[in-house]
């Protein structure tokens, strides 16, 4: 439905009412003591009016009553979720976390309670620590203990934002023991991830539209994430500013150390191929070429413009599909992204003290996630 033309400024309406965040369909009617009433259609299509309330109520409550008339429930959770989501909080938030936030949302608010409702209908401030636990429990028991961290995370963030803010008193997701999320550290095989590799060169030679035909950057973006043993974002970022004398300057995130990767032939060719293919796109669309090294990146779309990561996640699955099909790689072979840095740690030569110098880590312990190499030990006695 259309919104109507907007609100002109009533004298008449109470000084304390904020009149440009009044409720659609709304109005004040001065005359006597004055009183609150809205306008709708009735069942023949001829509008009436029906009041409201008495002149003195505030901003909220007449909100609220609407709400009320609605039917919606501004104590239970899927209210509560509502208001979250239209949050600075939430809209700031990246792409992937905001999907993910939006699935465990539906998780909860359709999961099934004794009363007959679905759990979202429920009054939050009526929710206890225990009832959460049980729920969370459930969950993890249907065997998908990752549905339910994320459910429980979801709850926690909503909640606290909550509290925070007046819709609730307490945060009773806070201190809720976790389920325990399967490890899912997968080790792509050697010759395995060399196949997929030059099934993906050869598909990116196809032209665009041709059946069987993938993005041209995905074998390079493969190549230099192995190589530079470097997650997918810290790939698709690269740009000639990272290209020095030496080799490859890394950027990595969530505070591991950068460090410079020498050129190989083959990581040489995998940077070039990036290039060319770059300025022949760029070329091709008469794009500008950027003047400074650091926005100039290295990978780019079809469009000329920078990749995204959820283009490069849904290139890469598509890719994943295909070879599947064709038999490059099994479904019990099939790996992520994220498993080529994996996979250029644990191949790294040299000791643990070499692979997490050369992966950035500052941490030793994540060698226990990233190292799956086996090492080769002398007996304890000749």
């Amino acid at each position: 439905m259309k919104r109507g033309r907007k609100r002109q400024h009533n004298p008449n309406i109470p000084g304390h009412i904020d009149q440009t965040a009044l409720p659609r369909d709304v109005y004040f009617d001065h005359r006597g003591s004055g009183c609150w009433y809205i306008l709708y259609f009735n069942e023949a299509g001829r509008r009436q009016r029906a009041n409201l309330c008495a002149a003195n109520v505030t901003l909220s409550e007449l909100h609220r009553l609407i709400e009320d008339r609605k039917g919606i429930d501004r104590d239970s959770l899927q209210y509560l979720c509502a208001e979250f989501h239209k949050s600075l909080q939430f809209t700031s938030l990246g792409q992937k976390t905001q999907d993910d936030y939006c699935y465990s949302r539906d998780v909860l608010l359709d999961y099934p309670t004794k009363l007959g409702k679905p759990l979202g209908e429920l009054a939050v401030k009526k929710f206890t620590p225990a009832l959460i636990q049980r729920i969370i429990d459930k969950i993890a028991q249907q065997g998908t203990p990752s549905k339910a961290a994320h459910a429980l995370r979801y709850l926690r963030r909503t909640m606290q934002w909550g509290r925070n803010r007046g819709f609730v008193t307490d945060n009773p997701a806070k201190g809720i023991e976790a389920p325990k999320e399967r490890k899912q550290r997968r080790l792509p095989d050697s010759a395995v991830m060399t196949n997929l590799i030059r099934f993906a060169h050869q598909q990116g030679q196809l032209k665009r539209g041709q059946p069987g035909a993938c993005s041209p950057y995905l074998w390079y973006v493969m190549e230099i994430g192995y190589l530079c043993r470097l997650r997918g974002i810290e790939t698709i970022t690269l740009t000639d500013e990272n290209e020095l004398p030496e080799g490859v300057l890394t950027n990595r995130r969530k505070g591991s150390r950068d460090n410079i990767v020498r050129w190989t032939p083959r990581l040489r060719a995998a940077w070039d191929a990036a290039k060319t293919v770059r300025n022949e796109i760029w070329q091709r669309r008469k794009k500008p070429v950027p003047f400074r090294p650091e926005q100039r990146f290295l990978i780019v779309s079809a469009s000329g413009g920078q990749l995204s990561k959820s283009g490069l996640d849904s290139a890469f699955q598509r890719l994943i599909i295909q070879a599947i099909d064709k038999k490059v790689l099994t479904e019990e072979q099939r790996f992520g992204m994220h498993d080529f840095k994996r996979k250029g740690i644990t191949d790294t030569v040299g000791n643990r003290s070499d692979k997490q110098e050369a992966s950035g880590h500052k941490d030793e312990s994540m060698m226990d996630v990233y190292d799956l190499s086996l090492p080769i030990v002398n007996p304890s006695a000749e």
